[in-house]
């Protein structure tokens, strides 16, 4: 299945928000991987974020790494640089951007 997702970057954190994501740990992404995830990427426009992710089950996904200390420690970092963070609660797998148009 495919998600795409918003979330905000605070102003004065994008060169810390992005310097993060070139150093995410390998243990996350080894993890985000083993939870079904074939892609994930994120655009940035100012400082809207806007994610796009294939995965076999998002609610699954977000279930094996809500509570995962790597995803956690990792998640309480994005929080100090987001104003509209991801949601990894049961409540965040409805939380996908509803498609208005495809080809």
């Amino acid at each position: 299945m495919r998600i795409a997702l918003h979330t905000r970057v605070r102003e004065d954190r994008i060169e810390e928000y992005e310097a993060a994501h070139r150093a995410v740990p390998a243990e996350l992404t080894a993890a985000i991987r083993a939870a079904g995830v074939t892609s994930w990427t994120i655009w940035r426009s100012g400082r809207e974020l806007f994610h796009l992710l294939e995965c076999e089950d998002y609610g699954r996904l977000l279930g094996e790494l809500e509570r995962l200390p790597v995803n956690v420690a990792w998640q309480a970092r994005m929080g100090e640089l987001l104003d509209v963070a991801h949601d990894y609660t049961e409540d965040g797998a409805g939380a996908g951007l509803a498609a208005v148009w495809e080809l």
